[in-house]
């Protein structure tokens, strides 16, 4: 038989990427035994691609006549791997056709077989017999066919559903593996054509591929739509899984690596237009892959049987490319050493680069076997190995009882949610808070006291009286006018600053005749000034001579004047007092008869009015407390959130929508917690 022309012979074949444009989508691909001619056929185009130095130049295009005809429709094709002529293709209407590139005719259609009865998903030569063919059908049997006969010598049923692929074993004489659509693999014996030898369930869903292992015996590969690609060891009484990669897409096509033990090649059946090969020892991470096309690959073949550097593939995107490993990219090279993650429990594990660490980066380990020379050792390439990205991995463990949840159902029996007024519902949830050391919790429960307990009873109490917490604001604009008409003792400032809360609403200041200090006193003292960068004891004045033990009461300072008129809350002008001229002049000792009531001036500790009537209100401070909320929810302490939606109650809830508010049923709360 005449050969086709190739690129095979005098001409060195190319070892660059490299591609052409097919005018038609392809269905499957096969090489010649040489590797310097493709194969290409689908449902609308059949050729011979030539693999030339610089190029894939068409050589032949076996659809010829006149009218198209459904036996040119071809599903799979199959290239004889001892006759670099003869070839056979599946067809879509049931029927394989052999074909003779020797023939001197243009028609190189050789012979035709018409017994399966739906289409043909396969066809397969065996690799050592030169005149049998095996195809696979859609009608779920396989049919052996010895081209020397216009007929198949024998009918293979697996009594199952359609059969998707089938393959000879390059070391069984006589053994094949048949796929099928329900996900099983069946092993038969040519010899023995009423049943399988083994059948076992490889995948959950229709096993797509299968390929027998060049080099190991008993080693079979499959990949189905399960997204698995999975390797079975055959050899024993029963099918060992021995290596399993998850892919993220049907897996379409597996084949094994030339000279690569442990490398297999995979491309998908839909969604994911690569190819790729994975070591099936590192299944996570493809060993490489290759990104030129731009539809599903629908065929690949390796261009030699020994020759592990060049890869063709064909797709439905209508183009063939050539591949070279060394354009291929490799994903581990792009991986992140570094890893960070938190347990349930609290526990943290941190990765990160080998390199990085300074008791490894220190070491060099030595890989070769040191009872050889060095220079007996073959040097191996790294383009055939994965990146080096091992990471040193630390876990940090949280002490015991760090991460208990004792905190939430002590919360849950502590908090009070109604029943009481508002101000004490805050006082004893912020008690409970500070009780489990929540700290913050307890401030948040404070704060809500101040700005919602004041704003709601503030214009209800008498002045001199105990008032909202936020008229000590108040105190510092008076602070100047004390000056040194009054006195504190330093003891009962220590003591008072252990006793009074931070919301204490007690009036600070009261009558002390003990302990008052006129203008011309030369006793000394120390006086505390500021104009709003103090705390709360900036305000007092500490007298150092007075014991600390004495149990004192504090004074507010005389006037030293008696009131000529009414002191208002809000003067407009400054008409309203009269001339300093006509003030009279009161000595120190008068001071002592004069007495200051709240209605005859203004207190500089308690108002007599909200704080809020002619400041900030209520609704201020809602989009504040609302956003809170949210962030103790999203914090995942829901519990903080609904107690305090339910404590507010009307005064929150219109910031609130709807859907949220279903989290602050009472119910659905005490079901929580009891659980």
């Amino acid at each position: 038989m005449a050969r086709m022309p190739t690129a095979a012979g005098g001409t060195a074949v190319s070892g660059r990427t490299m591609w052409c444009n097919l005018d038609a989508p392809a269905n499957a691909i096969s090489v010649c035994r040489d590797g310097g001619q493709v194969a290409v056929a689908g449902r609308n185009i059949f050729k011979i691609y030539g693999v030339e130095e610089e190029r894939l130049s068409e050589r032949a295009n076996l659809r010829v006549g006149r009218k198209p005809s459904l036996n040119l429709s071809c599903a799979d094709v199959a290239w004889h791997q001892m006759e670099e002529n003869l070839l056979a293709t599946a067809a879509t209407n049931g029927a394989v056709v052999t074909w003779n590139l020797a023939r001197p005719s243009r028609n190189k259609q050789d012979q035709l077989f018409m017994e399966h009865k739906r289409t043909v998903n396969k066809v397969c030569f065996h690799p050592l017999e030169l005149y049998i063919l095996l195809s696979g059908s859609q009608d779920g049997s396989m049919k052996c066919f010895d081209l020397r006969k216009k007929e198949s010598v024998c009918t293979f049923s697996g009594q199952s559903e359609s059969v998707r692929d089938v393959h000879f074993s390059a070391r069984d004489f006589f053994t094949f593996a048949a796929t099928f659509e329900n996900g099983n693999v069946q092993l038969w014996d040519m010899r023995r054509p009423d049943r399988c030898e083994r059948m076992f369930t490889a995948h959950n869903g229709p096993v797509f591929s299968c390929d027998w292992h060049p080099d190991d015996r008993g080693c079979l590969v499959t990949g189905g739509r399960d997204k698995m690609v999975k390797v079975w060891e055959l050899t024993g009484y029963k099918a060992r899984e021995t290596h399993c990669v998850q892919t993220i897409a049907s897996v379409a096509r597996v084949l094994w690596r030339p000279d690569r033990r442990y490398h297999i090649a995979t491309c998908s059946m839909m969604v994911d237009h690569n190819v790729y090969v994975w070591d099936v020892r590192r299944p996570y991470v493809p060993f490489a892959m290759f990104e030129e096309h731009r539809d599903v690959t629908t065929g690949i073949a390796w261009r030699h049987a020994h020759d592990p550097h060049y890869l063709l593939s064909g797709s439905k995107d209508g183009t063939l490319f050539h591949h070279s490993f060394r354009d291929a990219r490799r994903p581990a090279s792009q991986a992140v050493p570094e890893g960070l993650s938190v347990g349930l429990r609290g526990d943290v594990a941190f990765a990160v680069k080998e390199s990085l660490c300074a008791a490894e980066g220190a070491r060099k380990p030595f890989g070769h076997d040191r009872r050889y020379p060095f220079f007996f050792v073959r040097r191996a390439d790294p383009a055939e190995h994965f990146a080096n990205v091992s990471s040193a991995l630390s876990v940090f463990e949280s002490p015991p009882g760090a991460a208990s949840m004792d905190w939430f159902s002590q919360t849950a029996r502590r908090y009070c949610l109604s029943g009481v007024p508002l101000p004490e519902l805050c006082d004893r949830n912020a008690g409970a808070a500070r009780e489990l050391r929540r700290y913050q919790v307890a401030q948040i429960w404070t704060m809500l006291k101040i700005i919602y307990a004041g704003a709601a009873g503030g214009a209800t109490q008498a002045a001199g009286k105990a008032g909202h917490p936020l008229s000590s604001f108040a105190m510092k604009d008076g602070t100047a006018a004390l000056g040194g008409e009054a006195k504190l003792d330093r003891g009962r400032l220590e003591n008072r600053r252990d006793s009074l809360p931070l919301d204490s609403t007690v009036t600070l200041l009261q009558t002390n005749e003990d302990n008052e200090e006129t203008e011309g006193s030369d006793a000394p003292a120390d006086y505390v000034f500021g104009d709003g960068e103090g705390d709360e004891d900036d305000f007092f004045i500490v007298d150092h001579e007075v014991a600390a033990s004495e149990e004192h009461e504090f004074i507010l300072p005389q006037e030293g004047f008696p009131l000529r008129h009414e002191i208002l809350d809000h003067p407009t002008t400054l008409d309203h007092f009269p001339d300093k001229t006509d003030s009279p002049q009161i000595s120190g000792n008068e001071a002592d008869s004069v007495s200051l009531t709240p209605t005859e001036g203004i207190s500089l500790v308690s108002v007599s009015q909200p704080p809020f009537e002619h400041g900030f209100t209520t609704d201020y401070f809602n989009p504040i407390v609302r956003d809170m909320m949210c962030f103790y929810a999203q914090q995942g302490d829901v519990q903080m959130a609904i107690s305090v939606l339910i404590v507010l109650g009307d005064r929150i809830r219109k910031e609130i929508d709807e859907q949220t508010q279903v989290w602050a049923n009472p119910i659905t709360v005490g079901a929580a917690v009891e659980s």
